[in-house]
């Protein structure tokens, strides 16, 4: 039976991925982007990034390829996100549900599957909800960073191999626009914790 684990704005955020820290050389997790839709460059370094630094705390390196280049390779640990809508700021783009899902992980039979579904238009619409004043200069610096948040969220979830959310920073079940968007927002060191045995029990 599959099923999908909903990462919403205030109505919560999708699943970590558990990883542990190897002394010899950090884990490294591939991770392939497929965009249905428009991106710029300015959001997609910025998610990279901002989702890099929230996992580096846990131990886990993230090696980030598109679709496309991914082809050939070989990879020990590998997942996919998939991007819907418009990743990028869109001054007079529609207004969603802040209660929609941000982006979601698929489970079978109760299992976490290493495939996540981000959906822009809702991120970008939460986001929005908290710019003011000179955030729209970089509005797309900041969309970003809110998809960042949203793709550590879903790493966890699916690292952890668990549906549980954490109690406070990154993988609360819930974030607000003005959380996405915040000088800094990490993981706790609960979720520290619980990527790290994760990754050392393998």
């Amino acid at each position: 039976m599959l099923r999908l684990i909903c990462v919403c704005l205030i109505a919560g955020l999708a699943v970590p991925l558990g990883a542990g820290v190897d002394r010899v050389s950090p884990p490294v997790l591939t991770v392939i982007l497929d965009f249905k839709g428009p991106h710029s460059s300015t959001s997609l370094k910025e998610m990279q990034r901002e989702s890099g630094h929230i996992l580096n705390s846990s131990g886990v390196r993230l090696d980030w390829r598109m679709l496309g280049e991914a082809t050939f390779g070989s990879y020990r640990d590998l997942v996919v996100m998939t991007f819907k809508g418009t990743c990028e700021y869109e001054p007079a783009a529609p207004t969603y549900d802040e209660l929609g899902p941000l982006a979601m992980t698929r489970t079978t039979n109760g299992e976490v599957q290493p495939f996540g579904e981000v959906d822009c238009d809702r991120v970008v619409s939460s986001a929005r909800t908290a710019m003011s004043g000179l955030d729209y200069s970089r509005a797309d610096l900041l969309i970003g960073r809110a998809m960042g948040r949203v793709v550590a969220h879903e790493l966890v979830h699916m690292l952890t191999k668990s549906a549980e959310h954490g109690t406070e920073g990154v993988a609360k079940r819930s974030l607000s626009g003005k959380q996405l968007i915040a000088a800094s927002l990490s993981l706790s060191a609960f979720d520290i914790d619980r990527l790290k045995q994760e990754r050392q029990g393998r």
